[in-house]
């Protein structure tokens, strides 16, 4: 069976500065992978190149065993989704953001849906018409994870998407991800929290721009 990403010999680099150099992984179907490191190790490029968010400067980058730059952008940003560190809300209100997924598919607003949605993750459905510039940091997180999932990927990638969040509000999130995942979402975290790296079933270590060590729990 082909393997949802493989990542072979990936190397990414800004002038002189070598990011990562030769970087080879495969995800499979279904895996919740979390990826440490130390800061400035190469990490968050990793999953930006996944994202086609960056171009490798060699290497290259398959999901579900075709070249990722063989996709159109907008069909594979849908099946392979990035959820930024410090995520950017828009327009005015929580629908306005919980609007966008319907919009870009060419989709009315279904309303129930993102109702049920705000509910798992502990937001009442009333939330929808909420301000954004009345959100706390935990909320605008959460309310940015629904932007990209209330159609699920097939591949989510997390940029550190707890860091700065409150105990609650960390689980809450990782509650959700729990979910998604159980519904076949693969999921790609990067994360600097001790808990969340003891807790990972899988776990690959990054630094100076490559993969140092690979773990598996059983």
């Amino acid at each position: 069976m082909t393997a949802l990403l493989t990542i072979h010999q990936l190397s990414y680099q800004v002038g002189k500065q070598h990011i990562l150099s030769n970087v080879n992984l495969t995800v499979e179907a279904g895996d919740w992978l979390t990826i440490g490191g130390p800061s400035g190790s190469g990490k968050s490029s990793l999953l930006k190149l996944i994202a086609s968010l960056q171009t490798p400067t060699s290497g290259a980058i398959l999901y579900q065993g075709k070249a990722q730059d063989t996709y159109e952008i907008t069909t594979y940003r849908q099946e392979v989704s990035y959820c930024f560190q410090n995520p950017t809300l828009f327009g005015e209100t929580v629908y306005d953001n919980l609007l966008f997924p319907f919009t870009i598919r060419h989709l009315p607003f279904d309303q129930k849906k993102a109702e049920e949605a705000l509910q798992l993750v502990a937001l009442k459905p009333d939330f929808l018409h909420k301000n954004i510039n009345d959100l706390s940091g935990g909320e605008r997180q959460r309310v940015a994870l629904l932007r990209n999932l209330l159609f699920l990927p097939k591949l989510l990638l997390l940029d550190e998407v707890t860091v700065g969040l409150d105990s609650e509000n960390k689980q809450i999130v990782l509650d959700f991800l729990e979910k998604i995942h159980q519904k076949g979402v693969t999921l790609l975290q990067i994360t600097h929290d001790e808990s969340e790296l003891a807790h990972s079933k899988k776990t690959i270590w990054i630094q100076n721009g490559g993969i140092v060590d690979e773990r598996v729990s059983r």
